[in-house]
């Protein structure tokens, strides 16, 4: 990297985001960070609080930077907000943004999981707005990231919060496998793609090295801490899901956990050149608790 350059991150407040916009600050990279929250603002960074992203604001602010890093995203869909508002017909209004701007390179986090082939409402909306970022002419990296884990992940949150009561509920069998990745190594690939040729107009696995089961992961992460586990028939967790709109899990959130979704991380170790962060030596040392 010859110049430190100068990057927009949008959903700045998000879990991704703020380990980012930490990383970069360190490496006193300028920033230029949006959300629709408030949010601590780091060195180097010009914070943008805006509840629609209208261009005629944000576009003088971030003219000319050499990044866009999209990080907006929904875990859940409601009555006011779907995923083809949030996923499609945003990621567009962003891709013009970067248009107006004349920003060269587009860095979008989809989903492990995605394909032409899906069923997954969740999944559809994300690859239609891969198929808009590859037709956009812009040089872009899409990330397909699996769980993407560290101290305050929704994730992690949701099992301290299971912890502090004594027990964690299991969906359905629990043998189901996930692909968990370290945010300190998400964050640093990151950085790596937004300057390397390597990363160009690459759809890319965000996954770490050991495919774990869901129960494994669980008891490692709970271990010494006196926590039941206690098992809950998947379709009671679905019918949960569909009638509680507070439920722990969505519906796509199950569709995804019970997945079994497995990605190619000797293509991402080869591409970055990062040596990784086992998730598993995190959970036996209890650094994520």
């Amino acid at each position: 990297m010859n110049k430190s350059p100068k990057i927009v991150i949008t959903g700045a407040s998000g879990f991704v985001a703020t380990n980012l916009r930490k990383y970069l600050s360190k490496k006193n990279i300028e920033l230029v960070s949006i959300s629709r929250n408030n949010f601590k603002e780091f060195k180097n960074e010009q914070k943008i609080i805006s509840k629609n992203y209208d261009l005629k604001t944000i576009v003088p602010k971030i003219k000319n930077s050499d990044t866009l890093i999209h990080l907006v995203g929904i875990g859940k869909q409601s009555v006011e907000i779907n995923y083809n508002n949030v996923n499609v017909e945003f990621t567009n209004h962003i891709l013009n943004l970067c248009k107006k701007a004349k920003i060269k390179k587009f860095i979008f986090t989809s989903g492990l999981g995605v394909s032409d082939k899906t069923s997954s409402e969740y999944f559809i909306s994300k690859y239609k707005a891969e198929k808009l970022i590859i037709n956009s002419g812009l040089n872009y990296t899409i990330f397909r990231p699996s769980y993407i884990v560290g101290k305050n992940d929704l994730f992690t949150k949701y099992l301290k919060k299971q912890i502090k009561n004594k027990q964690i509920t299991i969906p359905g069998s629990g043998t189901y496998s996930i692909q968990p990745i370290f945010v300190n190594d998400v964050v640093q690939i990151i950085l790596e793609s937004t300057f390397d040729v390597k990363f160009k107009n690459k759809i890319i696995d965000l996954v770490g090295p050991h495919y774990i089961s869901f129960e494994k992961y669980v008891k490692l992460f709970s271990k010494g801490t006196n926590t039941n586990i206690k098992k809950i028939n998947l379709e009671e967790c679905y019918h949960t899901a569909i009638n509680n709109p507070k439920s722990d899990f969505g519906i796509d959130d199950l569709n995804i956990l019970i997945g079994n979704f497995k990605g190619n991380h000797k293509k991402l170790k080869m591409i970055s050149g990062l040596k990784f962060q086992s998730v598993l030596k995190l959970l036996e040392s209890g650094s994520l608790l």
